[in-house]
């Protein structure tokens, strides 16, 4: 099993049967190594979810199929991997849905803030009918959409000053995702939105030429950014998807016994990282109040609701029907 990074707490789950295909399906299969990419370090979600997915195909496939992990941006910014899938030179990753949504523009619909109001929310629609439609929509750009792990709920960090309302954020230099729907949002906060890749930002954040930035907790604590940034304020203003994605001609390459693996084991390491990212974040804002972050933990959100409206008002008709069908699942 060659792994460039592995997590130790991924690792050691059991791993389950797979009901549709056991390892005599792969007895004629050629050994294949698919190289996952994602841009964050070993201790984020995003790792936790590639190793555990390492682990279950390996299982699974007898290793037949031999997953390499390629963390830490080393093969490229979000944007750059999606790109790399289409053409081959990348095989899958573990992407944020705001990148993924520049080459589906309805996945966007995820982004828009304060659209789910709970994790258990989001899950029922990105693993129902919704979400499945846009996965497969992902073939359209050459791209094959697996399954939905997560990003989280994202908040806000400065700093320069506690933020508990909009008007607190005037002036604010805050990054934000290469998104539209993002950049609008903190535009009608009042902010003065930066869209720059994760890796710029860290840069950013340290030389001072950007003032903040939206991530969720765990995010926020596995790159220790308490170091640069005073203040968070738990705004939960978007619940981020992430998607186990790869490239369509590889998956077309791939014997069907080996796709319905990679299904259904991403659908299992996504759950796997949704649970471990709830269990941590308790101790993660523990550690990063010890740091002596100030975490403001009852902003008005209610004022932050309604400074957005505009951003509904643009975007509301952009996305087919998704929104009013999101809408309408969550009052069911």
């Amino acid at each position: 099993m060659k792994t460039f990074a592995l997590n130790t707490l991924a690792l050691s789950v059991s791993l389950a049967l797979v009901g549709t295909a056991n390892a005599s399906d792969f007895d004629d299969m050629d050994p294949v190594t698919l190289r996952l990419a994602h841009v964050v370090n070993e201790q984020d979600g995003f790792h936790i979810a590639a190793t555990k997915f390492e682990a279950l195909v390996e299982e699974r496939t007898d290793g037949k199929v031999d997953i390499e992990i390629y963390p830490n941006a080393s093969l490229g910014d979000e944007r750059t991997l999606l790109e790399g899938m289409q053409i081959g030179t990348v095989d899958m990753g573990v992407i944020t849905n705001g990148p993924v949504a520049n080459f589906v523009e309805e996945m966007a619909v995820f982004e828009l803030p304060f659209l789910f109001p709970s994790p258990e929310a989001a899950y029922g629609v990105l693993d129902g009918e919704i979400g499945q439609e846009l996965l497969d929509k992902l073939s359209d750009v050459n791209l094959k959409g697996l399954a939905y792990a997560e990003r989280g709920f994202r908040n806000l960090t400065n700093s320069e000053r506690p933020v508990n309302a909009p008007e607190d954020l005037e002036g604010l230099r805050i990054r934000v995702m290469e998104n539209p729907v993002y950049v609008d949002t903190f535009r009608e906060l009042g902010a003065n939105a930066v869209p720059m890749a994760w890796t710029e930002a860290l840069t950013a954040m340290q030389q001072g030429t950007i003032d903040g930035q939206e991530n969720p907790v765990n995010v926020i604590h596995s790159f220790n950014l308490n170091e640069t940034q005073n203040y968070m304020t738990l705004s939960r203003h978007t619940y981020a998807p992430a998607i186990f994605v790869m490239g369509m001609s590889v998956w077309n390459k791939l014997p069907e016994a080996a796709q319905t693996v990679l299904a259904e084991s991403a659908q299992e390491a996504a759950e796997h990282e949704r649970q471990v990212n709830a269990e941590m974040k308790a101790e993660q804002l523990a550690d990063l109040r010890e740091a002596g972050m100030e975490i403001n933990d009852s902003p008005d959100i209610e004022a932050f609701q309604n400074a957005v409206t505009p951003v509904y008002d643009k975007y509301g008709e952009q996305f087919g029907d998704y929104l009013p069908r999101i809408q309408s699942s969550l009052q069911q």
